[in-house]
């Protein structure tokens, strides 16, 4: 057989990126087909890892966010098209790309999730967006586009949400997890537990749940806060926001400030997840947080909302509660019937079972069946 020259295209790598482990793994999958070429079509690659790929550069100039996205896509498949690659797989919205990876799931879904928050004036300013309408049009092209061959889910809500917004056959929608390494997240001892705490001069025996992620609007962290308000725990804030500050006001105007504990950016999150009872995420709207594997993983209950496609690994009551993100007297009920965190508790056993699949070498077999079904 001839060499298969296989193109991956996204705007801008960042090591720490979710999006980018996937990439990782994708790229270390095709490498054990001998016969594939690879590339990498990208604006900016930061990578030190030696690697066995070539990099094309597409940096068009740029100025304001539609023509960033516009201009990439058109010299994207320009390039693509030049190279003639046999295959190309995009993380961007392109069309003519032959696989798609959906990891930022359906924009007309999270618009319509965002606007539950915005005054009325500014729910109609958000549809009649120039940028938002350019995305949307942007997606509804890539998916009636002739040579899509596959589309990549991270969760079974975004392919619902896709086969209902774009009317994309399900036979070539294929929801493929983000991995997660139960080495580096598990759970901790009793013993270990308590030496965290004191490590980061956290409450010894307070109930105290941990929310995660910068952009702090749409991962639901006024929600998050008034639901602490209603009940005795504490909770950690880790990641980052422009307005950070009103969060601090939300928390002191709900009498809660004292419980409610922002951290910031945090390197070595299993310590963290080790410390808490489990994790609280209300997010607006997320395809599948890595936050919520990584809680699993380290064996703690999830409280999350409808529009997360990491729910799917919850069985309410069980392992945490699905709440709307808006709900806080449900998310607060939730918080409350939380079984206190024991270690190798049946709830904690059950959480960490659920995401111990997802592999590194769950997501190669599950990449490698798709290209082989696409090269055949």
């Amino acid at each position: 057989m001839n060499t298969i020259r296989f193109a991956i295209v996204r705007q801008k790598y960042r090591p720490d990126g979710g999006a980018e482990k996937f990439i990782t793994y994708a790229l270390e999958a095709l490498a054990t087909l001998q016969i594939i070429d690879l590339n990498i079509i990208a604006r900016q690659w930061q990578s030190k890892q030696k690697t066995n790929w070539t990099l094309h550069k597409c940096d068009p100039l740029k100025w304001g966010r539609i023509n960033r996205e516009r201009g990439f896509a058109y010299n994207a498949r320009k390039l693509w098209r030049r190279e003639n690659f046999n295959i190309v797989q995009s993380h961007e919205r392109i069309a003519g790309c032959d696989i798609y990876r959906a990891g930022d799931g359906v924009h007309q879904s999270w618009l319509e999730q965002r606007s539950r928050i915005l005054p009325k004036w500014h729910q109609k300013l958000l549809f009649l967006s120039s940028y938002h309408r350019y995305v949307i049009q942007a997606e509804r092209i890539m998916y009636q586009a002739p040579e899509l061959k596959a589309v990549i889910c991270n969760s079974r809500m975004v392919q619902q949400e896709i086969t209902a917004q774009f009317g994309v056959n399900k036979s070539k929608i294929h929801v493929i997890y983000n991995i997660i390494n139960t080495k580096e997240f598990f759970p901790a001892s009793e013993f270990r537990r308590l030496k965290i705490r004191k490590l980061f001069s956290l409450p010894l025996t307070a109930p105290l749940l941990i929310y995660v992620g910068s952009g702090f609007e749409r991962k639901g962290l006024k929600a998050a806060i008034y639901a602490i308000a209603k009940t005795h725990y504490y909770l950690i804030v880790v990641g980052r926001d422009k307005a950070e500050k009103k969060y601090h006001n939300i928390a002191k105007d709900l009498y809660c400030a004292n419980r409610v504990i922002f951290v910031g950016v945090q390197v070595n999150m299993c310590l963290w997840y080790q410390a808490s009872d489990g994790l609280l995420l209300p997010t607006l709207y997320d395809p599948c947080p890595n936050v919520i594997l990584e809680a699993m993983a380290c064996g703690l209950p999830i409280i999350t909302s409808t529009k997360c496609g990491g729910n799917e690994f919850i069985l309410p009551g069980k392992n945490g509660y699905i709440c709307d993100a808006m709900d806080i007297n449900a998310i607060a009920d939730a918080i409350m019937a939380l079984p206190r965190w024991t270690f190798n508790s049946l709830a904690s056993n059950y959480a960490r079972s659920q995401v111990l699949p997802l592999s590194a070498q769950y997501l190669s077999q599950q990449l490698l069946s798709l290209y082989r079904k696409i090269l055949s």
